[in-house]
């Protein structure tokens, strides 16, 4: 899912239902393993979204400083 470029939202909801399959142990290893792998990509996905936030909201706050500085 993460390599499609899945919303932040999209891709943290996929993660909990992820945990909760884990957490029942249900599962067997193999499928928990496929699951845990996927649950880790949507985690690195999350990150990587949540730092480009991060990112944009440093800019605007720099601009926002700087347009409001006395000249």
């Amino acid at each position: 899912m993460a390599s499609k470029q899945a919303s932040f939202e999209d891709a943290m909801n996929t993660l909990e239902k992820i945990v909760s399959l884990l957490e029942k142990g249900d599962l067997s290893l193999e499928d928990a393993l496929k699951q845990f792998e996927k649950g880790i990509q949507l985690s690195y996905h999350c990150q990587k979204l949540l730092q480009q936030a991060e990112q944009k909201i440093t800019i605007l706050s720099q601009n926002a400083e700087k347009s409001i500085e006395p000249t």
